[in-house]
């Protein structure tokens, strides 16, 4: 199945990745890993070929009734984990007990929360990775260069306006599918 990803990503859709390559697997099993510009639905398929290619186990958390029969077994196989998005729970301390749960445990997440243009990113996955004591990885979903740049892990500190200004950085020159395309 890796061979056809392969073919897909680089021959068909023309695509690269740059830096990171492999996300730091071979020393790192936990990381949030953070995709910007999220603007498409695109995003998702780019997202598992990536992951295909690169070989690395990435999981993802989508609303507890996205995981009813008969979805919840193919969520669950390409990395699925429900939660629970009723008001009242602290969905910061819940996705980060995931990491405790699992040996190998990646999470992405699009930090804009939206496909639409946003001018402030969500937090949570900023507060999921203090809390998990994992690092963030950033890649890009940049359609204008048809390129996926992935960073080396980033460990969030106590300034989260420093930190922010250094992450927005990474993705300063990123285009995603809907600018690139209007």
């Amino acid at each position: 199945m890796r061979w056809l990803a392969r073919f897909i990503y680089f021959k068909l859709l023309g695509w690269k990745i740059v830096g990171n390559t492999n996300f730091s697997k071979d020393t790192l099993n936990k990381a949030v890993i953070i995709a910007v510009p999220h603007t498409s639905w695109h995003d998702f398929y780019i997202g598992l070929l990536l992951r295909t290619i690169t070989n690395i186990k990435v999981n993802f958390i989508g609303k507890k009734e996205l995981f009813k029969w008969p979805f919840n077994y193919y969520f669950r196989a390409i990395g699925g984990r429900p939660i629970d998005r009723t008001s009242g729970q602290n969905k910061v301390e819940d996705i980060a007990k995931l990491f405790d749960q699992e040996e190998e445990f990646r999470l992405a997440l699009a930090p804009e929360g939206t496909r639409k243009k946003v001018e402030q990113w969500k937090t949570g996955f900023y507060y999921i990775a203090k809390a998990a004591k994992v690092p963030i990885i950033m890649f890009t979903l940049d359609f204008k260069n048809k390129q996926n740049k992935v960073s080396e892990p980033f460990y969030p500190t106590d300034d989260i306006e420093a930190d922010f200004k250094f992450m927005r950085s990474f993705y300063k020159d990123a285009v995603g599918k809907i600018e690139a395309y209007t």
